[in-house]
Protein backbone atom coordinates (compact mmCIF):
# COMPACT_ATOMS: atom_id res chain seq x y z
CA UNK A 1 0.00 0.00 0.00
CA UNK A 2 1.54 3.57 -0.72
CA UNK A 3 2.10 5.72 1.99
CA UNK A 4 0.50 9.02 1.90
CA UNK A 5 2.55 11.93 1.31
CA UNK A 6 3.88 13.66 4.55
CA UNK A 7 2.08 16.14 5.58
CA UNK A 8 4.45 19.89 5.27
CA UNK A 9 4.11 22.56 8.15
CA UNK A 10 3.12 25.34 7.12
CA UNK A 11 5.38 27.91 6.82
CA UNK A 12 5.49 31.01 8.81
CA UNK A 13 5.16 34.14 6.60
CA UNK A 14 7.10 37.59 7.35
CA UNK A 15 6.53 40.72 5.71
CA UNK A 16 9.80 43.03 5.76
CA UNK A 17 9.27 46.61 4.89
CA UNK A 18 12.09 49.06 4.01
CA UNK A 19 12.94 51.10 1.16
CA UNK A 20 16.52 50.12 0.86
CA UNK A 21 17.33 47.24 -1.12
CA UNK A 22 20.06 46.09 0.63
CA UNK A 23 18.42 45.47 3.72
CA UNK A 24 15.54 43.74 1.52
CA UNK A 25 18.03 41.47 0.28
CA UNK A 26 19.96 40.58 3.40
CA UNK A 27 16.84 39.71 5.36
CA UNK A 28 15.03 38.06 2.89
CA UNK A 29 18.03 35.47 2.32
CA UNK A 30 18.67 34.83 6.35
CA UNK A 31 14.89 34.55 6.49
CA UNK A 32 14.41 32.24 3.64
CA UNK A 33 17.43 29.88 5.15
CA UNK A 34 15.22 29.44 8.72
CA UNK A 35 12.65 28.03 6.44
CA UNK A 36 10.13 31.10 6.47
CA UNK A 37 8.51 32.96 3.26
CA UNK A 38 9.12 36.32 3.19
CA UNK A 39 7.18 39.32 1.56
CA UNK A 40 8.62 42.33 0.40
CA UNK A 41 7.36 46.21 0.69
CA UNK A 42 9.37 49.16 -0.12
CA UNK A 43 7.36 51.65 1.01
CA UNK A 44 4.84 52.08 3.60
CA UNK A 45 1.71 52.40 1.30
CA UNK A 46 2.49 49.30 -0.71
CA UNK A 47 2.81 47.45 2.59
CA UNK A 48 -0.97 48.65 3.53
CA UNK A 49 -1.88 47.47 0.33
CA UNK A 50 -0.34 44.41 0.18
CA UNK A 51 -2.29 42.99 3.88
CA UNK A 52 -5.38 43.08 2.79
CA UNK A 53 -4.64 40.42 0.47
CA UNK A 54 -2.59 38.26 2.65
CA UNK A 55 -2.16 38.35 6.92
CA UNK A 56 1.68 37.99 7.53
CA UNK A 57 2.80 36.06 10.98
CA UNK A 58 5.26 38.86 12.30
CA UNK A 59 6.28 42.49 10.45
CA UNK A 60 9.82 43.93 10.48
CA UNK A 61 9.34 47.71 10.10
CA UNK A 62 12.02 50.03 8.64
CA UNK A 63 11.31 53.46 10.95
CA UNK A 64 12.71 55.96 8.56
CA UNK A 65 11.06 55.48 5.28
CA UNK A 66 10.61 58.63 2.74
CA UNK A 67 6.74 59.37 2.34
CA UNK A 68 4.65 57.32 4.57
CA UNK A 69 7.80 56.27 7.59
CA UNK A 70 7.57 53.14 9.83
CA UNK A 71 5.96 54.80 12.99
CA UNK A 72 2.98 55.73 10.76
CA UNK A 73 2.78 52.87 8.58
CA UNK A 74 2.76 50.68 12.23
CA UNK A 75 -0.64 52.89 13.49
CA UNK A 76 -2.33 51.95 10.21
CA UNK A 77 -1.04 48.56 10.17
CA UNK A 78 -2.55 47.97 13.62
CA UNK A 79 -5.51 49.67 12.81
CA UNK A 80 -6.90 46.97 10.48
CA UNK A 81 -8.52 44.41 13.06
CA UNK A 82 -6.85 41.02 11.14
CA UNK A 83 -3.39 42.56 12.33
CA UNK A 84 -4.06 43.21 15.90
CA UNK A 85 -2.05 40.05 17.39
CA UNK A 86 0.58 40.52 14.79
CA UNK A 87 3.65 41.49 15.91
CA UNK A 88 5.82 44.10 14.82
CA UNK A 89 9.91 44.28 15.34
CA UNK A 90 11.19 47.91 13.84
CA UNK A 91 14.33 48.47 12.58
CA UNK A 92 15.93 51.84 12.72
CA UNK A 93 19.68 52.84 12.81
CA UNK A 94 18.19 55.60 15.40
CA UNK A 95 19.15 54.69 19.29
CA UNK A 96 17.77 57.47 21.11
CA UNK A 97 14.99 56.59 23.46
CA UNK A 98 12.58 58.82 22.17
CA UNK A 99 12.33 57.05 18.95
CA UNK A 100 11.99 53.86 20.53
CA UNK A 101 9.32 54.88 22.91
CA UNK A 102 8.02 56.74 19.66
CA UNK A 103 8.12 53.35 17.85
CA UNK A 104 6.29 51.24 20.95
CA UNK A 105 3.68 53.68 20.96
CA UNK A 106 2.98 53.54 17.55
CA UNK A 107 2.03 49.41 18.04
CA UNK A 108 5.81 48.19 17.81
CA UNK A 109 6.18 44.93 20.02
CA UNK A 110 9.95 45.24 19.87
CA UNK A 111 12.82 46.80 17.73
CA UNK A 112 16.68 46.37 16.82
CA UNK A 113 19.02 48.81 15.51
CA UNK A 114 21.36 48.35 12.56
CA UNK A 115 23.26 46.83 11.48
CA UNK A 116 21.04 44.37 12.20
CA UNK A 117 22.86 40.87 12.80
CA UNK A 118 21.01 37.80 10.79
CA UNK A 119 20.55 35.90 14.21
CA UNK A 120 19.71 38.26 16.94
CA UNK A 121 16.35 39.11 14.17
CA UNK A 122 15.61 35.34 13.77
CA UNK A 123 15.72 34.77 17.70
CA UNK A 124 13.07 37.99 17.77
CA UNK A 125 10.87 36.58 15.09
CA UNK A 126 10.76 32.96 17.40
CA UNK A 127 10.57 34.57 20.03
CA UNK A 128 7.11 37.18 19.32
CA UNK A 129 6.18 34.29 17.44
CA UNK A 130 5.31 31.62 19.84
CA UNK A 131 4.12 34.69 22.13
CA UNK A 132 1.27 35.70 19.46
CA UNK A 133 0.29 32.26 18.69
CA UNK A 134 -0.05 32.03 22.23
CA UNK A 135 -2.14 34.67 22.80
CA UNK A 136 -3.95 33.71 20.06
CA UNK A 137 -5.51 30.11 21.29
CA UNK A 138 -5.77 31.74 24.47
CA UNK A 139 -8.14 34.21 23.06
CA UNK A 140 -9.84 31.30 20.58
CA UNK A 141 -10.30 28.91 23.30
CA UNK A 142 -12.25 32.16 25.11
CA UNK A 143 -14.14 32.51 21.87
CA UNK A 144 -14.93 28.47 21.89
CA UNK A 145 -16.43 28.76 25.31
CA UNK A 146 -18.34 31.97 24.06
CA UNK A 147 -16.66 34.44 26.12
CA UNK A 148 -16.77 37.64 24.50
CA UNK A 149 -13.84 39.66 26.06
CA UNK A 150 -11.65 42.45 25.01
CA UNK A 151 -9.09 44.61 26.07
CA UNK A 152 -8.64 48.41 26.07
CA UNK A 153 -6.05 51.26 26.65
CA UNK A 154 -6.89 53.91 29.02
CA UNK A 155 -8.55 56.31 26.04
CA UNK A 156 -10.70 53.43 24.63
CA UNK A 157 -8.35 52.23 22.10
CA UNK A 158 -9.17 48.36 21.73
CA UNK A 159 -5.63 46.43 21.87
CA UNK A 160 -7.13 42.66 21.05
CA UNK A 161 -10.59 41.17 21.19
CA UNK A 162 -11.86 37.84 20.99
CA UNK A 163 -13.07 36.73 17.50
CA UNK A 164 -16.97 37.01 18.80
CA UNK A 165 -16.44 39.99 20.86
CA UNK A 166 -14.59 41.56 17.48
CA UNK A 167 -17.66 41.03 15.56
CA UNK A 168 -20.19 42.58 18.00
CA UNK A 169 -18.09 45.58 18.61
CA UNK A 170 -17.74 46.13 14.93
CA UNK A 171 -22.13 46.22 14.80
CA UNK A 172 -22.18 48.86 17.43
CA UNK A 173 -19.16 51.42 16.40
CA UNK A 174 -17.59 52.20 12.23
CA UNK A 175 -14.12 53.73 12.75
CA UNK A 176 -13.09 55.41 9.43
CA UNK A 177 -9.56 53.51 9.27
CA UNK A 178 -11.72 49.75 9.98
CA UNK A 179 -10.51 49.82 13.32
CA UNK A 180 -12.12 48.37 16.51
CA UNK A 181 -13.32 51.07 18.36
CA UNK A 182 -15.34 51.80 21.40
CA UNK A 183 -18.49 54.29 20.71
CA UNK A 184 -18.24 57.62 22.35
CA UNK A 185 -20.74 56.52 25.04
CA UNK A 186 -19.13 53.95 26.12
CA UNK A 187 -15.51 55.84 26.18
CA UNK A 188 -17.17 58.32 28.87
CA UNK A 189 -18.65 55.41 30.49
CA UNK A 190 -14.61 53.82 30.74
CA UNK A 191 -13.56 57.54 31.64
CA UNK A 192 -16.01 57.39 34.76
CA UNK A 193 -15.42 53.22 35.82
CA UNK A 194 -11.70 54.26 35.77
CA UNK A 195 -12.43 57.12 38.21
CA UNK A 196 -14.84 55.34 40.40
CA UNK A 197 -17.34 53.15 39.98
CA UNK A 198 -20.11 52.31 37.26
CA UNK A 199 -22.67 49.48 36.28
CA UNK A 200 -22.60 48.19 33.11
CA UNK A 201 -23.45 50.39 30.20
CA UNK A 202 -26.37 49.05 27.69
CA UNK A 203 -25.10 49.58 24.22
CA UNK A 204 -27.50 49.24 21.05
CA UNK A 205 -26.02 48.60 17.55
CA UNK A 206 -28.34 49.13 14.36
CA UNK A 207 -30.71 46.61 14.39
CA UNK A 208 -32.02 46.99 17.77
CA UNK A 209 -30.05 44.09 19.94
CA UNK A 210 -29.11 45.55 23.37
CA UNK A 211 -25.56 44.48 24.98
CA UNK A 212 -24.30 45.02 28.74
CA UNK A 213 -20.39 46.32 28.28
CA UNK A 214 -19.09 45.53 32.07
CA UNK A 215 -15.84 45.94 33.30
CA UNK A 216 -13.87 42.48 34.05
CA UNK A 217 -9.95 43.94 35.78
CA UNK A 218 -7.24 45.56 34.54
CA UNK A 219 -3.37 45.47 34.22
CA UNK A 220 -0.91 47.94 34.12
CA UNK A 221 -1.01 47.82 29.82
CA UNK A 222 -4.87 46.56 29.53
CA UNK A 223 -8.46 46.81 31.07
CA UNK A 224 -10.38 43.86 30.25
CA UNK A 225 -13.97 44.33 29.32
CA UNK A 226 -16.99 42.11 28.21
CA UNK A 227 -19.99 42.47 25.96
CA UNK A 228 -22.88 40.25 26.68
CA UNK A 229 -26.32 40.29 25.51
CA UNK A 230 -28.42 42.43 27.72
CA UNK A 231 -30.36 40.19 29.77
CA UNK A 232 -33.60 41.66 29.57
CA UNK A 233 -33.40 43.15 26.10
CA UNK A 234 -32.54 39.22 25.30
CA UNK A 235 -35.58 38.23 27.48
CA UNK A 236 -38.00 40.53 25.63
CA UNK A 237 -36.60 39.35 22.13
CA UNK A 238 -37.50 36.29 23.08
CA UNK A 239 -40.99 36.60 23.90
CA UNK A 240 -41.60 38.90 21.01
CA UNK A 241 -40.01 35.96 19.19
CA UNK A 242 -42.18 33.23 20.33
CA UNK A 243 -45.62 34.33 21.42
CA UNK A 244 -48.09 37.12 19.40
CA UNK A 245 -46.96 40.75 21.46
CA UNK A 246 -45.34 43.68 20.42
CA UNK A 247 -42.63 45.11 21.55
CA UNK A 248 -44.10 47.06 24.32
CA UNK A 249 -46.60 43.72 25.34
CA UNK A 250 -43.33 41.82 25.78
CA UNK A 251 -41.58 44.39 28.17
CA UNK A 252 -44.77 44.21 30.42
CA UNK A 253 -44.84 40.56 29.74
CA UNK A 254 -41.26 40.05 31.30
CA UNK A 255 -41.40 42.10 33.82
CA UNK A 256 -44.96 40.50 34.98
CA UNK A 257 -43.06 37.14 34.85
CA UNK A 258 -40.82 38.73 37.47
CA UNK A 259 -43.67 39.31 39.91
CA UNK A 260 -43.81 43.00 39.33
CA UNK A 261 -47.12 44.97 40.12
CA UNK A 262 -48.74 46.85 37.72
CA UNK A 263 -47.67 49.83 39.44
CA UNK A 264 -43.98 48.61 39.70
CA UNK A 265 -44.02 47.84 36.01
CA UNK A 266 -45.06 51.52 35.30
CA UNK A 267 -42.72 52.72 36.99
CA UNK A 268 -40.11 50.85 35.28
CA UNK A 269 -40.86 51.68 32.11
CA UNK A 270 -42.39 54.93 32.14
CA UNK A 271 -45.93 54.29 31.73
CA UNK A 272 -49.06 55.49 33.60
CA UNK A 273 -50.97 52.84 35.49
CA UNK A 274 -53.72 52.74 32.87
CA UNK A 275 -51.60 52.21 30.09
CA UNK A 276 -50.57 48.77 31.85
CA UNK A 277 -53.57 47.68 32.33
CA UNK A 278 -54.44 48.36 28.78
CA UNK A 279 -51.23 46.08 27.66
CA UNK A 280 -52.07 43.38 30.15
CA UNK A 281 -55.59 43.55 28.32
CA UNK A 282 -54.15 42.90 25.18
CA UNK A 283 -51.37 40.33 26.71
CA UNK A 284 -54.77 38.33 28.32
CA UNK A 285 -56.72 38.53 25.00
CA UNK A 286 -53.66 37.25 22.57
CA UNK A 287 -52.62 34.53 24.95
CA UNK A 288 -55.91 33.47 25.49
CA UNK A 289 -55.68 33.64 29.27
CA UNK A 290 -57.81 35.66 31.50
CA UNK A 291 -55.35 36.30 34.78
CA UNK A 292 -51.59 37.65 35.44
CA UNK A 293 -50.87 34.69 36.94
CA UNK A 294 -51.82 32.35 33.59
CA UNK A 295 -49.74 35.12 31.55
CA UNK A 296 -47.10 35.22 33.96
CA UNK A 297 -46.68 31.00 33.55
CA UNK A 298 -46.47 30.98 29.42
CA UNK A 299 -43.91 33.79 29.89
CA UNK A 300 -41.72 32.27 32.54
CA UNK A 301 -41.41 28.88 30.30
CA UNK A 302 -40.57 30.39 26.99
CA UNK A 303 -37.91 32.46 28.40
CA UNK A 304 -36.28 29.34 30.62
CA UNK A 305 -36.66 26.92 27.47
Amino acid sequence: MTEPPPVRAQRDVVLVVDDSPDTLSFLTEAIERSGATVLVAVGGDLALALVDEITPDVILLDAMMPGLDGFETCRRLKAKPQLAGVPVIFMTGLSETEHIVKGLSAGGIDYVTKPIAPDEILARIRVHLASARAAQSARAALDTAGRTLFAVSEDGAVLWSTPQAGRLLAGLASDPSGALALPARARDWLRGRLTGTANPLTLTDPGGAAYALSFIGRTPDEILLRLSPEERAAGVERLRARLPVTGREAEVLLWLSRGKSSRDIGEILGLSHRTVTKHLEGIYAKLGVENRTAASIIAARHLQD
